[in-house]
């Protein structure tokens, strides 16, 4: 019953071919791997996806001790654990400066929506800064390649963690150098990750509870968790500029058909009941903005595009505003700094409801 309802959502999930998307095996053998979010649902996958390719050693990088727990017991192959957030600047330089990576995986992030509109300072530190963060010190020590694993949030985002995203992709990309290469590969939702909706529903239907959808035309781009490690690795490849890649997804697929074929694979009487768009989320998302193009017209499965970008002065000059808002706990100042790097970015009623009582409160 389960090897069958996975088959059913897994035909929701983009194509996958392992043998259409080869991993650049010279680049990761013998070398040492740098996975930040090692313990997460990517990070996890990647690290068994790289470990096929006999890395000299894999740094296991996260910030929770229970998920480098999982990972470090998991993992057979050469590797190093290391309880750290890419937030701590000075844990990040020890750690480069004894490990001395090679290539850097990026998934360490707050992923979950709803959740970090009601933590934004927590959002913009951890994935904009934090990534920031990382990207100066692999810049120091001359690190070859940084993938960040970004998101379709990060397109015209609507939330917070959305807009973080899109800042980490600007200014990450704005550090590069010939001798360090920054790229991004913007995903979908992951099959099944940590957090989101399968897992949920599966839970409310063992229960016997109504299972929550969104809204009935609400859709999303889904990609299995294998096929996400694989295009990472990929975009190792030299074909690849450093700039911001897109995976070929097909189409969108409705969270309600999802959820149906839970409910039918398990023979279920669950009723969906709408529960409305939660703050921060979407309709519908997309991969690309108005504003970005492909670089090739041919169909690849993944593709670099053209998008806006910013120098490395002004990248500089806004971490540093993002981390005095922070600092000072200063949400007005801090939408204003996200609004004017992200013209397209509107922030939510909830973030603008905590404005307004931060506002009053002062």
């Amino acid at each position: 019953m389960k090897s069958s309802r996975h088959r059913a959502l897994q035909s929701l999930c983009a194509p996958f071919s392992p043998k259409s998307i080869a991993a650049p095996a010279h680049l990761i053998e013998h070398r040492r791997i740098l996975i930040t979010g090692a313990g997460g649902s990517i990070g996890s996958a990647l690290a068994h996806a790289v470990a096929a390719h006999k890395p000299a050693q894999i740094l296991l990088l996260d910030s929770s001790e229970q998920a480098l727990f999982h990972i470090d017991r998991e993992l057979v192959a050469p590797h190093t654990s290391i309880l750290a957030s890419v937030c701590d600047a000075p844990a990040l330089e020890e750690v480069f400066e004894h490990q001395r990576p090679h290539i850097i995986f990026h998934a360490a992030a707050f992923k979950h929506v709803p959740l970090m509109e009601l933590h934004p300072f927590a959002a913009v530190e951890n994935n904009t800064i934090g990534t920031f963060t990382l990207a100066q010190t692999a810049l120091r020590h001359r690190v070859e390649q940084l993938i960040l694993v970004s998101t379709d949030k990060a397109v015209d985002p609507a939330s917070i963690m959305g807009a973080s995203k899109r800042g980490a992709e600007l200014t990450a990309l704005a550090l590069q150098t010939p001798a360090t290469k920054i790229k991004a590969v913007r995903l979908g939702n992951v099959f099944g990750s940590q957090g989101s909706a399968i897992p949920l529903f599966e839970e409310q239907i063992a229960h016997g509870k109504p299972v929550t959808v969104t809204h009935p035309d609400a859709t999303r781009y889904f990609i299995s968790v294998e096929h996400a490690a694989a295009l990472l690795l990929f975009a190792l490849s030299k074909q690849f500029p450093p700039v911001i890649l897109v995976p070929d997804l097909a189409s969108p697929a409705r969270i309600e058909d999802i959820a149906r074929i839970l409910i039918d694979q398990n023979r279920s009487l669950s009723p969906i009941i709408y529960i409305g768009l939660r703050p921060g989320e979407k309709l519908h998302e997309q991969l690309l903005s108005a504003n970005e193009s492909f670089l090739s017209e041919a169909k690849a499965s993944l593709r670099a595009i053209s998008s806006e970008t910013i120098s490395t002065h002004s990248a500089v000059e806004v971490i540093e505003q993002l981390q005095a808002a922070i600092k000072d706990r200063d949400l007005s100042r801090l939408l204003g700094i996200v609004t004017q790097l992200i013209p397209a970015y509107k922030p939510s009623k909830t973030l603008l409801a905590q404005q307004t009582v931060a506002e009053y409160r002062a």
